[in-house]
């Protein structure tokens, strides 16, 4: 988990910046060593409260139905695709192209105490936001130590009802 401080936020952030850009970079270049435009990575906020950890990424222009979530062995997967909608011609072409296109996949390791059976997750205005909860914290508790003689009597008194 990621906390930020005053201090740290800045390097945190350059840090961030650096891993997309070398990130983009080397997906960018294909098996054939040649440009790709799909394949990105939504940027996401991991907060946590008492009661649950929430992920928040930004995936606009994705449609629902585009995004696949899927848990296993304590990693929570994102994934999807969003379709690329430029059409040139002779009347109209790009200049620039900044926005990205192209399938995208995010995973999250999970802390063990967390109800992966209660995942919840919404979609709205290109945000979307998955609720963990976290599961019941087990509570210390007395066990009571009995003698050999009361676990005999205990037999004894089972015997004879039978």
């Amino acid at each position: 988990m990621v906390y930020r401080t005053a201090i740290a936020a800045p390097a945190v952030s350059l840090r961030r910046e650096i891993d997309r850009l070398f990130d983009d970079t080397l997906s960018a270049l294909g098996a054939t060593g040649t440009t790709r435009v799909n394949d990105w990575m939504p940027p996401v906020d991991i907060r946590e409260s008492e009661s649950e950890l929430t992920l928040t990424l930004e995936i606009p222009g994705v449609a629902p139905q585009n995004i696949q979530l899927t848990t296993d062995n304590g990693v929570l997967t994102v994934s999807g695709e969003k379709n690329e909608e430029r059409k040139e011609d002779e009347q109209r072409r790009y200049h620039l192209v900044e926005r990205s296109y192209g399938s995208f996949s995010r995973s999250f390791r999970m802390p063990k105490n967390l109800d992966e059976s209660k995942i919840d997750a919404t979609f709205e205005h290109g945000v979307l936001t998955i609720h963990i909860p976290k599961a019941a914290i087990p509570q210390p508790r007395k066990i009571e130590v009995r003698s050999g003689s009361t676990q005999g009597a205990v037999a004894e008194g089972e015997n004879a009802s039978r």
